[in-house]
């Protein structure tokens, strides 16, 4: 037995580093289990925090022939003890289509090792469909799947050759081979593995590379109990261990505990006990270290769930709520209800995730076929997690009930990770990249617990007030050059298709419009636009002289920091003349639009030729410089992911605590039905509700002190969306709009007007106290807030058909 220092060494390496090999082989001599499993779940709550995930799957057994006789296997049959020698592919779509009614999203090809070279029937079976091998007729099957269902195959086929791999590729999201030992003993005569060609660990080792060489990503794993010693699963583990580091293609490592089967060579044998099982996951953990996920089959161990969290894993695996284990019939898949009450006996969150990882996902171009990137973009998170319910950005879905109960939650118990973030959030402290990336990952209690947090500190900083503003969107023009691949709204020559033909407002049009917006009770317009290539900087400050001319006492709300350098480098000015020219003449204040999300990465696939982050910033900055106030924005659930929130989120605070420019932040969460980059298969589908929530609530977390009005849009969120944000620290519902053309564009069926009457109603129905307010967060004027309770119905708005040449923004006196 090892003393206790070399074992404190030992550990203190793999919590610090990476253990050699040698190191490593050291911990087979170390029998304390319960000390190496404390490190082990500290190493796994590093890389994993309070979730545990498993896949929601259905089992395909597409055929249980196999030239492989190993000694523990029930699940290889004879052709006489099997109907047909194959699942017909009609079958197999008929228990896909099932299983996805009850959310499965992993559809588990698991089959015997080339059957079709030992039996004749397998020969015949393949001929008669019109395939050379199973694995030809694997591939069609899966395509199938893919083609007909939303189901993601993963495909257990055994080893494979180069060849074979490439076939699978383009039909599958994940494959996997377990290697189960790397030991040549169990190969030898009286071992387990003695007459199966397909077992030796050269053989499977060599698939595993094969598969890392075509970027696909893996799954193996290891069998324990079939008569190996602790050493050679040690080395089973260091072989699984040198090909994911020449590859990085490993998603997760199994730890499966044989179970003894009647009817077997090995149905007499011991299987190994529950200290054994907790030994080799906490060794496992070790060896790999905190990002790799390891994992443990819940049915091959039940009533002892949380003793298996606690040794490291953080995946419970498949489990389908259709098909039994075919591998290990004997033992049931736990419910899934039952799954999250015994994982969160041990202090963890259960939650879904797909066949394909998440850090996987995020890198899908590279690991994934080109045709399967659209379909697996369309189902997942910004973290890369399944989407569990049908709530999209702008549409009428109702609000995900689970959410909804978690932030009615009433003392909701944080990870001691996330409280920690929570407690420097509250005392005002900068927050990390890392810190912030955590509170977006936040699901369950977790998530509970931010909103709440936020919620708190909205109530410190603002009270019960509800603000929002009257106002009027006018959107002058909808030609724009730029290419951003996000928008519907901009036309160009090539765009006519989308949502209308291209517009160019008339002096006339714009000054009617603000003045029917100031008769209806308006205190602002907000004027935004394309960028149109005939613009100049002059048509800027001729807009604002018409809008003076029409609406003396409106508050001007208007261009982005892209229109605002736009006009600048057209009229060859510095950005500070600019700006005080566009004050001087009647300009108040600047949205915060054109940063979509402040981080070059996501820029150069979202919005490649627009400015970026750091000219965004500067245009900010030289706009409170001269005394113009502006809002801050974030476009997310694209393309983007949570580290890329965070790096906005920083960005914002760092200008803030430099100028105090921003008066509010307003999250804008994605609208994907008619952007031309999700309709390209090359974009998320928007945010999901949770998401949105933890966006409001993250940002009034991170700008606590600094930025006190977190506001929600209710055109994106809808009526019940905007609710929910009440309590996850938002204090304002922005503008009633009157006109609101860019997210309808985008395909949100939320509306183009709401009424102050209905801002006050919702405002009411969460017990909060309803205050319309001016531009700047002060009292609105009196005058106007009784006009907007009476506005009449608006008049048709009349989009003046672009142009050839730029028209005159500056309205004649004579015309007025």
């Amino acid at each position: 037995m090892m003393n206790s220092m070399s074992i404190d060494a030992l550990l203190e390496t793999a919590l610090h580093g990476s253990l050699s090999d040698e190191q490593a082989r050291q911990l087979s001599h170390c029998e304390d289990t319960a000390t190496l499993a404390t490190a082990a779940a500290t190493l796994r709550d590093r890389g994993f925090g309070s979730g545990v995930s498993y896949s929601r799957k259905v089992f395909i057994p597409l055929t249980q022939l196999c030239r492989d006789v190993c000694h523990y296997c029930t699940f290889a049959k004879t052709p006489k003890r099997i109907e047909q020698a194959y699942m017909p592919v009609e079958h197999v779509i008929e228990r896909v289509r099932q299983a996805e009614k009850l959310g499965c999203k992993e559809a588990l090809f698991t089959l015997g090792e080339r059957p079709e070279l030992r039996y004749k029937a397998a020969r015949e079976a393949l001929a008669e469909m019109g395939f050379a091998s199973t694995l030809e007729y694997l591939a069609h099957v899966a395509g199938r799947v893919l083609a007909e269902t939303s189901v993601l195959p993963h495909i257990n086929a055994g080893c494979m050759s180069e060849d074979e791999i490439a076939l699978l590729r383009p039909v599958s999201a994940s494959m996997g081979i377990m290697l189960e030992s790397a030991s040549e003993r169990l190969c030898e005569k009286g071992m387990p593995h003695y007459g199966s060609p397909d077992k030796t660990p050269e053989a499977r080792l060599q698939t595993l590379r094969r598969a890392g060489q075509a970027r696909v990503p893996f799954t193996s794993g290891i069998l324990i109990g079939i008569g190996e010693t602790r050493a050679e699963r040690i080395d089973s583990l260091l072989a699984l261990r040198d090909v994911h580091r020449e590859f990085g293609h490993l998603q997760e490592v199994i730890v499966q505990n044989f179970r003894a089967k009647e009817g077997t060579k090995m149905a007499s044998a011991p299987e190994p006990d529950l200290d054994d099982l907790l030994w080799t996951i906490a060794v496992a953990r070790l060896i790999f270290g905190a990002e790799m996920s390891i994992q443990a089959p819940p049915n091959l161990s039940p009533g002892v769930l949380p003793q298996i969290v606690a040794a490291g894993i953080n995946d419970w695996g498949g489990v389908s709520p259709v098909t039994p284990d075919f591998v290990n019939p004997e033992a049931p898949w736990p419910h899934v209800e039952r799954l999250a009450k015994e994982t969160a006996l041990s202090g963890k969150y259960l939650h879904e995730r797909l066949t394909i990882y998440p850090s996987y996902v995020r890198r899908a171009q590279h690991w994934l076929a080109p045709s399967l990137v659209p379909r697996l973009l369309s189902r997942v998170d910004g973290q890369g997690l399944p989407r569990v319910d049908e709530w999209l950005t702008g549409q009428a879905a109702d609000a995900p009930a689970a959410e909804l109960a978690l932030l009615a939650k009433r003392r909701p118990v944080a990870s001691a990770a996330v409280a920690d973030i929570l407690q420097r959030a509250e005392a005002e402290q900068r927050l990390t990249q890392q810190d912030i990336v955590s509170l977006f990952e936040a699901r369950g209690e977790d998530f509970a617990a931010v909103c709440q947090a936020a919620d708190c500190l909205r109530e410190r900083r603002c009270g019960d007030t509800v603000s929002y503003v009257v106002n009027r969107n006018i959107n002058y023009t909808n030609v724009c050059y730029f290419k951003c691949q996000f928008c519907a709204f901009s036309k160009g020559k090539l765009s006519e298709n989308l949502r209308g033909r291209p517009y160019d407002l008339s002096a006339d049009e714009i000054a009617r419009r603000a003045k029917e917006a100031w008769q209806r009770g308006a205190t602002e317009v907000c004027m935004q636009g394309g960028i149109h290539p005939e613009y100049t900087g002059q048509t800027y400050l001729d807009i604002l002289a018409t809008l003076r001319e029409a609406a003396p006492a409106m508050h001007i709300h208007a261009f982005s920091p892209l229109e605002v350098w736009q006009g600048a480098q057209t009229l060859g000015m510095p950005l500070e003349d600019y700006l005080r020219k566009l004050k001087a003449a009647g300009l108040h204040s600047l949205p915060g639009t054109a940063a979509e999300v402040l981080d070059d990465r996501v820029r150069a696939v979202l919005c490649p030729d627009k400015i970026n982050t750091e000219q965004w910033l500067q245009a900010m900055e030289v706009a409170h410089g001269v005394g113009l106030p502006t809002t801050a924005t974030i476009m997310f659930g694209h393309v983007d992911g949570y580290e890329h929130w965070a790096n906005h989120l920083l960005a914002i605070r760092a200008l803030q605590l430099k100028t105090g420019g921003f008066t509010e932040f307003v999250p804008l969460p994605f609208v994907a039905a008619e952007s031309p980059i999700y309709l390209k298969g090359r974009a998320r589908r928007g945010p999901t509700f949770r998401e949105s929530l933890l966006m409001h609530a993250v940002a009034r977390l991170v700008f606590n002190g600094l930025i006190d009005n977190i506001q929600a849009s209710w055109v994106k969120m809808g009526a019940e969306g905007v609710m929910a944000c009440l309590n996850a620290g938002v204090n304002d519902l922005g503008g009633t709009l009157m006109n609101e053309t860019i997210t309808r564009a985008a395909g949100a069926s939320h509306g183009e007007e709401t009424s102050p009457q209905e801002m006050e109603q919702r405002i009411a129905a969460m017990g909060r106290v309803a205050r319309q307010r001016n531009t700047l967060y002060g009292e609105a004027d009196t005058t106007q807030m009784e006009r907007a309770r009476h506005a009449e119905r608006l008049a048709v708005a009349v989009n003046t058909p672009a142009s050839k040449y730029e028209r005159s923004k500056r309205q004649l006196i004579a015309s007025g």
